[in-house]
Formats: C-alpha cells, sequence, structure tokens
C-alpha cells in the first residue's frame, strides 16, 4: 500500500521544529511549524497549500519570512494557522517590510490567515500581495471539534494546550485509503492515470454506487474514455482500508487537562510525533519551561494507543546524551500498561 502522507522533520532532533508532510498524487504538501525552513529546497516550499502553526516562539515562527520571500511574485493562496492572536502576529511581521511597488506584480500572492480558539470558534482575515498585505475580509468562524481543514481526501484537527501561551497540537487523517488493483484494473481494458484520483475521490466522498466515473486517457494517440458505474469499481478493482493518521505535538507542560487532550488527538496515530525535550531526571526544570520530558512523551504515546511515535525538539543541554533522551522515551512507549 503505497501512503498518502509522506511526513519527515526538516531538522535534526536539536533543530527548530517542523514538520513537511509530502501529499502523493496531490501535488501539493502541508507543513506543520514555520521554524528554520533552510533545510527546505524553495521547489518543496512552493508545494506547501496549508501550514499549521502551534505558536509564534521564534523557533517555531522566524521561517515565516523565508516562505513569504519564496512565495512573493506568484499567483497562488496559502493558508496558514495559528492560536489566539496569530492574525495580529501575521499582520505585524507584513507591516515590517515596505510594499510600495508590488501594485506593480502580475502575481497576487495572497495568505489567508487563521486564528484558533480554544473554545471552538476562530477569526480568518485576507492578506494580499497587491493591496501591500493590508488585512482584510475578517470573518468570525466555527470551527466545531477543531476541525480546520476538511477536504474529500483528510481533514486537519486541532487543540489547544497551555504553554505558557497557547499552543496548538494538530492531527492529520486520511479519511480512507484506496487501493487499486492494477492487475484487476487491465483485466477490465483499463490503464491507470489521473484519472483515478476522481475516483478515489469519489469513494472517499461516499457518492453512490450508481454514480458514473469517467475514465479517461490518450492511446497512440488517441484521446478514448470510458464510463463506469463506481460501485462496479469499487468490487472489482478497489480495495479501500482505513487511512493514516498523523498526529504533531509540541511545547506542552505535562498536566491532566494538557494529557488528556494530548491522548485524545493522537488517539489510534499511525504516527505520533512528539517533542521530548528533557530527560525525567529534570522534570522539574520541564515544568518550568512548559515542556515534556522523553518518560511522559512515551506515556502519552502509549496512552493514545500510537503505532509509532518519533520524538523531537531535544533540549541542546543533552547534545551529547541523545541515546539517553531516545532510551527514555521507548521503555516509557513499550512498557506495559499500568493496571488500574
Amino acid at each position: 500500500m503505497r501512503p498518502l502522507f509522506h511526513p519527515y522533520l526538516i531538522n535534526g532532533p536539536f533543530g527548530d521544529p517542523g514538520l513537511y508532510v509530502d501529499c502523493l498524487f496531490e501535488r501539493r504538501a502541508l507543513l506543520f511549524d514555520l521554524g528554520d525552513l533552510q533545510g527546505l529546497a524553495p521547489r518543496k516550499i512552493l508545494r506547501v497549500s496549508h501550514a499549521f502553526v502551534s505558536h509564534a516562539h521564534m523557533d517555531h515562527f522566524m521561517g515565516f519570512d523565508w516562505l513569504l520571500r519564496i512565495c512573493l511574485g506568484r499567483e497562488r493562496r496559502m493558508d496558514l494557522f495559528g492560536p489566539a492572536g496569530f492574525i495580529d502576529q501575521v499582520q505585524h511581521k507584513l507591516a515590517a517590510y515596505t510594499w510600495n511597488l508590488v501594485q506593480n506584480y502580475l502575481a497576487d500572492f495572497t495568505l489567508a490567515v487563521t486564528e484558533v480558539y480554544p473554545d471552538g470558534g476562530g477569526r480568518r482575515a485576507r492578506f494580499r500581495c497587491r493591496a501591500a498585505f493590508r488585512r482584510e475580509a475578517e470573518e468570525t468562524l466555527e470551527l466545531p471539534e477543531g476541525v480546520l481543514v476538511d477536504e474529500d481526501l483528510f481533514r486537519v484537527r486541532a487543540v489547544t494546550l497551555d504553554h505558557g501561551t497557547p499552543c496548538l497540537a494538530f492531527s492529520l487523517e486520511e479519511k480512507a485509503h484506496v487501493n487499486v488493483w492494477k492487475n484487476r484494473l487491465a483485466e477490465i481494458g483499463l490503464p491507470t492515470g489521473p484519472w483515478l484520483r476522481d475516483l478515489k475521490k469519489a469513494v472517499v466522498r461516499g457518492d453512490p454506487d450508481h454514480a458514473r466515473v469517467r475514465a479517461w486517457w490518450r492511446e497512440g494517440g488517441v484521446a478514448r474514455e470510458r464510463s463506469l458505474p463506481l460501485g462496479m469499481l469499487k468490487k472489482d478493482v478497489l480495495r479501500i482500508v482505513p487511512g493514516q493518521k498523523i498526529s504533531y505535538v509540541t511545547d506542552a507542560v505535562f498536566h491532566r487537562q494538557n494529557a488528556a487532550k494530548i491522548v485524545e488527538l493522537a488517539r489510534d496515530s499511525d504516527l505520533l510525533f512528539i517533542e521530548a525535550t528533557f530527560l525525567h531526571q529534570d522534570r522539574e526544570r520541564a515544568a518550568r519551561k512548559y515542556h515534556l520530558t522523553a518518560r511522559q512523551a512515551g506515556s502519552l504515546a502509549q496512552a493514545a494507543g500510537a503505532r509509532n511515535v518519533i520524538p523531537f525538539h531535544f533540549s541542546p543541554t543533552y547534545s551529547d546524551r541523545e541515546g539517553l533522551l531516545r532510551r527514555e522515551l521507548r521503555e516509557a512507549f513499550t512498557a506495559p500498561p499500568a493496571v488500574p
């Protein structure tokens, strides 16, 4: 099975947080946190359609300027999400530059910025290049169950955690994964091709079995097409399985409310990216700095039923003890569950 999402951490475990998720077949990517982005090639930044910022501490937000620099002069929209106050923070960054010549740009790069409130609401504003990035088109939003993005193939949810300031954690959920049996496709005389993307979207949307699917391709320079019922294709050439779930958790103090939110958000994740900033022997220091220890991160991953856990955001204090952080997290993650 070829997964839809291909995630990787942009920097090493001691570097700025940032998760890049390439969306196979979608020709785009998602980005979680905007720390140091120098490790991303411009072509990869230009694939990003949505960026999700946990909070505006510098190591999570300084890359905004580089992202803006790469995207200027291009006709495209990018959606940004952050915690309460995020619209003002983006506006202040944009206001630090002089935009007196942007009316000469042919393309109008647009930022749609959404701030997420703990009560399930939100607010969105737009910033357009050719309008000198003035704040406009503000609207109030309802974000039931913390859903920020809900598309045919996937959704993104968020919860607000306590880091001494509101900090968002995210889950990326594929609604279902649709596999194509290529040999069965060939048996009924159909080739693979871009039309399969439309077929998969129809399945995930829940279109009725009698809906028609248009298969189209070129053969010997001649355009060809066939129209087939969705139900027949589902039965004969598709295998539908649960989709991927990837969760991203960083910068949160360990207490009951945060723990409950993290476990619920990350429940049954195939991959849980979670900070493991301090060793547990330094848990008092971790609490003062509103971060997790490796043991706490591992226990949260276990409680959530995550299948795999990937730690990051290690404190530079442990630059010579990375193995200890990883071992502590692994031991907590694989330990037998506590008896109630």
